[in-house]
């Protein structure tokens, strides 16, 4: 039970003190770990597969038994983390997510690891939401831009070299090292949460009606996730996704999703969680398609290939910092439109590039669109958190991982279905047409606000913003 005392800091409500930078930075931290772990162990599904004596469709569960739960579970365990108090939720976050990366560095059987990671899942779910909960909750609103770019920078920098440094570990230490390798990560988490945050309230247990919650939307967006995943192998996988509408619709009626509704239509956010599902989208797709292209039908090396991949990042690890600075200096909107249309202008230069690639010309446009999210990342984020209703702050930040995640999975699957339907002479144009499109959508997306009350304010980065929830 909770024991909610005059010194309790809450998910939802703003702290009232100093900056307090290096919770920005477990955020951050947070965020590239919750990430590097989306990606880091697809390398190593062989491995596990030969360790273990499964085979490598079985093996596959150990990447979908993090990533079912961490989607499913985002938006019941954001309405749970309204209520409770952010100390005990973030320390309780990454214990059981580094427990659960020592059990299944040290899984005897298969189902011993699937278990861990399922389980291990359930605890990224709590970090993804707790993630810009931390960074806002941790400066004044006018810094908020600056606090929201750490994880919204670091967060898809870990999904993008999971794969290399899973590589890497795999090659000198084997497969159970690339579940070690985020332990001290959390324990460095750990300790400075521990030592900056005031002591509050303990956790109360999610009561009956949240399990049951729980069960529809988890089903139904896992029911969804899962369709987007296998989709791949065959456009015919989509209908899958049609047996996620009746649990979904279910929950949406019933008390548990009324709330989670009612405060995107509240405050008018429906379109910019539109802009980070296309966004997202368009990055995924482009990220699959390039790396695709250059090896299988260029026949550019691995290395070479790794290192123009590598100029997306480089761009949006410059960019991020600036796009925070520029947000709390100009307002989060301008400069998260402006980061959209660099985006979209990058995926868009790749269209005309045909199939001949040399991979000098495909990094710099994969620069500029790594600039243009970084831009992008940090203001959407304050954009979004800053005007959600001081008790839905939680929720609001799982709508947005979900939005997000949706997007990561959708762009490769929009993809591969316009790949597989072209022929092979316009086959890489068509399966870049979707990531351009989707980061085209973005722009007006996000330049057209939405609806909202006068007494939230559209620069979410502004001194009056819930300076005094």
């Amino acid at each position: 039970m909770t024991n909610d005392g005059p010194g309790v800091e809450r998910t939802g409500h703003m702290a009232v003190g100093g900056d307090r930078w290096p919770l920005v930075a477990v955020a951050g931290l947070l965020a590239f770990v919750a990430m590097l772990d989306m990606n880091i162990v697809n390398v190593a599904l062989a491995d596990i597969a030969d360790g273990l004596q499964v085979s490598t469709a079985t093996a596959q569960w150990a990447v979908l038994g993090y990533q079912l739960p961490v989607v499913a579970l985002l938006l019941p365990v954001g309405r749970w983390l309204d209520g409770v108090a952010l100390r005990s939720a973030v320390l309780a976050a990454i214990c059981g997510f580094g427990l659960c990366s020592a059990l299944a560095a040290a899984a005897p059987w298969m189902a011993c690891l699937i278990a861990a990671r399922l389980l291990q899942g359930a605890f990224g779910a709590a970090l993804f939401v707790l993630m810009p909960v931390l960074a806002m909750r941790s400066v004044r609103p006018e810094l908020r831009g600056r606090a929201m770019s750490v994880p919204a920078t670091l967060g898809p920098l870990g999904a993008v070299i999971g794969p290399a440094v899973g590589g890497m570990l795999l090659d000198h230490l084997g497969w159970r090292s690339v579940f070690l390798v985020k332990i001290p990560f959390c324990v460095l988490a750990l300790v400075v949460v521990w030592r900056t945050m005031r002591r509050d309230g303990g956790l109360r247990a999610p009561d009956r009606r949240s399990v049951a919650d729980a069960l529809l939307v988890g089903t139904g967006v896992a029911i969804v996730l899962l369709a987007l995943t296998l989709a791949p192998d065959g456009p015919a996988w989509l209908l899958l996704a049609l047996a996620a509408v009746p649990p979904l619709w279910w929950w949406l009626r019933g008390p548990g999703g009324r709330p989670v509704a009612g405060a995107l239509r509240t405050v008018g956010l429906v379109r910019a969680h539109g802009a980070v599902l296309t966004l997202a989208a368009g990055f995924a797709a482009m990220h699959y398609v390039v790396a695709l292209h250059l090896q299988r039908d260029n026949g550019v090396s691995a290395t070479m290939t790794g290192l123009t991949v590598l100029a997306f990042p480089l761009g949006m690890g410059v960019a991020g910092p600036l796009g925070g600075r520029l947000a709390d200096r100009y307002g989060a909107r301008p400069i998260a439109v402006t980061g959209a249309a660099l985006t979209a202008a990058g995926l868009l230069l790749l269209l005309p590039l045909g199939d001949g690639w040399a991979p000098l010309d495909v990094a710099w446009r994969l620069a500029l669109a790594g600039v243009g999210l970084g831009l992008n990342g940090g203001p959407t984020q304050a954009l979004v958190m800053g005007a959600a209703p001081p008790d839905r702050i939680a929720t609001v930040g799982a709508t947005v991982q979900l939005a997000r995640s949706l997007g990561f999975t959708l762009g490769p699957a929009l993809a591969t279905a316009a790949w597989g339907l072209t022929g092979p002479d316009t086959g890489v144009r068509a399966a870049l047409a979707p990531a351009a499109l989707a980061a085209c959508l973005s722009v007006p997306l996000l330049a057209l606000p939405g609806s909202r009350p006068a007494s939230v304010p559209e620069n979410a980065t502004d001194t009056t913003s819930a300076a005094h929830d």
